[in-house]
């Protein structure tokens, strides 16, 4: 049977009871695009949190929609609306923050560039560098990544040297992240992170040459003398 179905469930009820006020459950979906709107605050912080206000608006749409439908059956319009509403501003609140800081955060003289251009070819060793990369060498680039803390030895503050990484899976998760994934980077001038599990947005001189850590526990054939950290 349809969700949009309309259905009287009245002309069920015994005769005595025909024309009195009936119990409508709240529909489960417009308590769930409520929840989903409140959630969409989510999506200031990252592009894929926009899949929560995505969801609430299905989620709202539906149950409006039903409801408007089947007002004998069901309750909950205005909580439906208010999910619609809330995931509609929320969520397009996020996708302009986030556009206008991708939009503005590369530095002015930098080229954006990404993993994949350190990546080498298919067939290839593990460790081989691409030509890509090797025209990089000398550059001045913007790159975004994580900080890998295995080798930064329980340092929290004040840390001036560390390994960035491709992924959060790989910084924070136990992962092993590949050669061509690593990119050590040394901070400039009186540069210094605070160590986050947060994305962060690094430019600078990019150089091809391998970089052991001074724990020894990681290596990287790429480095970064980076004179602008965020």
């Amino acid at each position: 049977m349809s969700v949009t179905a309309d259905i009287d469930r009245t002309n069920d009820l015994p005769e005595e009871y025909q024309g009195e006020e009936t119990y409508r459950p709240v529909h489960a979906l417009a308590v769930l695009s409520c929840v989903l709107g409140v959630l969409s605050v989510a999506a200031l912080v990252d592009w894929f949190l926009l899949l929560v206000p995505l969801l609430g608006l299905f989620t709202g749409w539906l149950s409006w929609r039903t409801i408007r439908r089947n007002r004998d059956v069901y309750t909950g319009e205005w909580l439906a609306a208010g999910g619609l509403a809330a995931s509609l501003l929320l969520g397009g609140a996020g996708a302009g923050r986030l556009g206008w800081i991708y939009a503005h955060e590369v530095p002015e003289g930098y080229r954006r560039i990404s993993y994949e251009l350190l990546q080498p070819p298919s067939g290839a060793p593990p460790g081989a560098i691409p030509a890509t990369a090797r025209e990089l060498d000398g550059q001045k680039v913007f790159i975004k990544g994580y900080v890998f803390p295995n080798d930064l030895r329980g340092q929290t503050e004040g840390i001036r040297e560390f390994t960035l990484v491709r992924d959060k899976g790989q910084c924070c998760f136990g992962g092993n992240p590949k050669l061509t994934d690593k990119i050590r980077v040394k901070l400039q001038g009186k540069l210094e992170l605070t160590y986050s599990t947060g994305v962060r947005r690094l430019a600078g001189t990019f150089r091809v040459r391998p970089a052991p850590t001074t724990s020894g526990l990681v290596e990287a054939i790429y480095q970064l003398e980076a004179d602008h950290l965020d």
